[in-house]
């Protein structure tokens, strides 16, 4: 059963790529990519995989494609 996150992404960090768990259980994900093109949710997927070592394909966006704010679902 996928487990379903919300993340705020922080684009063109330098302070990236890093997670941090806020207080409300939802992540900031510190990504150097630019939030142009899909770069910055690529980058975020990617980021998300590392974390809950899972395989790039277990993550999916379901919403906020153009948001900070984003939720997604990993295999886990």
């Amino acid at each position: 059963m996928p487990t379903a996150v919300r993340a705020t992404i922080k684009p063109n960090s330098r302070k990236g790529p890093l997670v941090e768990t806020l207080d409300d259980g939802s992540l900031q994900l510190y990504v150097r990519a630019p939030a142009v093109e899909g770069k910055a949710n690529k980058a975020a997927i990617e980021l998300l995989a590392e974390h809950y070592r899972v395989p790039k394909s277990a993550v999916r966006l379901v919403a906020g494609a153009t948001s900070r704010y984003k939720r997604f679902e990993i295999d886990v």
